[in-house]
Parts: C-alpha cells; sequence; structure tokens
C-alpha cells in the first residue's frame, strides 16, 4: 500500500464501500471510559452492600448492617433497610433531645419561662408533639373543631386551663356525658324549647320572655341542669360542665344559625340527645412523662392558658 494509500485511511477503520464510502475510526475520550468503567465498578459493590437483587421469594440483602433501638426499648440489628435507617435516625435525634426533656421534667412549670433556651425547645418540640398527636382532632393551630374538639386557643376550659390541669388532660384524657332530656326522657318537648331560650339568654340572646322565665324554672327545677353547670350557669370545671354564659359553643351550633328559632333548634338538639361523644384519649402510655409535660406547656402556649 502506498503513502496515499496509508494517509486516505489513516483515520478510518479501513473499510471501503462503493471506492469511497469509508467507516470513520472515532474512539470515545479516555475520560469518558474511565467514568464509564466506575460506574460499574461502583454498582458491583453497591449490589454487594445494600438490597439489591431478587433471589427466589427474596432478595440479595447485602452485608451492610444497621442497629437501633425499638420502641419497645429493644436493641435490634438489621440489614440496611430504610425502616431501619429511620429508627436509627429517630434514636439519634432522640439521644440529642433527652438532655432538654431531662430539663423539662426537672423544670417546675412556673420556671420554665424564665429560660429562653428550654423555651425555645418546648416551642420547636412541642410543635411536632401536637402536629403528630393532638391537630387530627385540634387542627394544626389548635383551634379546634365545631361539634368534635375544642379550641385550646381561647380562654374557654371545660376542665381547667392551669398547666397543671392541661398536663391531668393530656395524661388521663377526658370523657364527657351530658344525659338526655328530652324524647322519651324526663322533659316536653315544650319544655325543651323552654329551656333552650332561657341557656340562649344566658349567653345574651334576645329570646321570648315567657319562655325564658318558664327554662328558668327548669333549669333550677325539674330539669336539674344547675346540678352540672351550677345555679349561675358557669360550669364547673371538676366534672367539665360547660359554662353557658361566655357566649362560646361547641356542641350546639349557634354561631351559624342566622335566625332565634335556628339557635333554639341547635339547643335543643343538645339537650333532647344529650351527649356522650366528647372523648379525649388517654396519653399516658402512648407519650411518655416528659413529652406529656412539654405538651402541657406548648398547648397552654397556645394563647388560652391560664
Amino acid at each position: 500500500m502506498s503513502h496515499a494509500t496509508e494517509s486516505k485511511f489513516q483515520n478510518t477503520t479501513g473499510h471501503v464501500w462503493d471506492d469511497d464510502l469509508q467507516e470513520y475510526n472515532n474512539p470515545l475520550p479516555a475520560w469518558w471510559l474511565w467514568t464509564f468503567y466506575a460506574t460499574i465498578i461502583f454498582a458491583l459493590i453497591y449490589w454487594f452492600m445494600y438490597p439489591s437483587w431478587p433471589v427466589g421469594k427474596g432478595f440479595l440483602t447485602g452485608t451492610n448492617t444497621i442497629e437501633y433501638v425499638n420502641d419497645k426499648g429493644e436493641k435490634k440489628v438489621s440489614h440496611w433497610n430504610t425502616r431501619a435507617l429511620l429508627m436509627q435516625d429517630m434514636n439519634e435525634a432522640a439521644a440529642k433531645q433527652k438532655p432538654y426533656f431531662d430539663k423539662v421534667a426537672a423544670t417546675p412549670f412556673d420556671k420554665i419561662n424564665a429560660d429562653p433556651e428550654l423555651k425555645g425547645f418546648i416551642v420547636s418540640a412541642g410543635k411536632v408533639l401536637f402536629q403528630d398527636n393532638c391537630a387530627a382532632c385540634h387542627q394544626s393551630g389548635g383551634q379546634g373543631k365545631f361539634g368534635f374538639a375544642p379550641n385550646l386557643t381561647d380562654d374557654d376550659w371545660l376542665y381547667g386551663g392551669s398547666y397543671d390541669k392541661i398536663q391531668e388532660t393530656i395524661t388521663n384524657g377526658r370523657h364527657g356525658i351530658m344525659p338526655a332530656k328530652g324524647g322519651n326522657a324526663s322533659l316536653t318537648d315544650a319544655q325543651v324549647t323552654a329551656l333552650a331560650n332561657y341557656v340562649l339568654s344566658l349567653s345574651g340572646e334576645q329570646m321570648d320572655a315567657a319562655k325564658v322565665q318558664q327554662g328558668d324554672e327548669l333549669f333550677h327545677g325539674a330539669g336539674a341542669c344547675f346540678g352540672c353547670h351550677g345555679a349561675d350557669g358557669k360550669g364547673n370545671q371538676a366534672i367539665g360542665s360547660a359554662n353557658l354564659t361566655d357566649k362560646i359553643w361547641l356542641w350546639a351550633n349557634v354561631p351559624g344559625a342566622k335566625t332565634a328559632d335556628e339557635k333554639v333548634a341547635a339547643v335543643k338538639a343538645v339537650i333532647n340527645s344529650g351527649l356522650n361523644k366528647g372523648v379525649m384519649p388517654a396519653w399516658k402510655g402512648r407519650l411518655s412523662d416528659e413529652q406529656i409535660k412539654l405538651l402541657a406547656v406548648y398547648v397552654h402556649e397556645l394563647g388560652g392558658g391560664k
């Protein structure tokens, strides 16, 4: 082959078709090839260390392991997986938070606000605990849900809004009960109507004077409402009976009623049927004592604590 022919085929594979159709030889850059080889090596190492290929009814679990403590306090060793990794991360987070929780447990309620660092931790950790455990009923901001869960941001507390009372409520839960007074119970429909008029008048509503007077007599007499709500209608926090004079309604949708008749109907529905749905579960056993105390402080600081 002549020198001219060698030059002609210098950048080709040497294959020629139809005299002048040639296959050029353009090899990949060395850096690209080495990067490609490195990805293959990385994949092989990754398959060896972490869960990868399916094998029969299982899979290759890899050689990497994770140690963690489960929610029962048992130390576990598992092959690498995202659930075990989450538990390990939670263990590490709990270890970092433990000194603060210990400090919360050791600090009296009235001293907590004097410690800015501790107060900051309570706001941060309390928000997470509240969102995870309380927000489903009381909503994310603690504003509650009408006919379901009380507003924690106002000044109306069925069982008391002090630190100790809030802690007691979270620890042991609550179960509010009001007996039915209408229907097949002790009062006629006319009497229940009169009672509803009186209850509404306690919150400043302008109601039928004659029915209010009759309802007053029933409230303090045959209806026996004063036994729980007090002679003045201001409730009794020892048993969780509502204050009927503060214009705050949870079970009777008075704020949503547009007319006096609709307000009466809303209150009558509660008097007739009574209540057995004001249930809050006990969190003792679900949360630690330190978490409950921290939540008590957080709820107190939502705006309605006393």
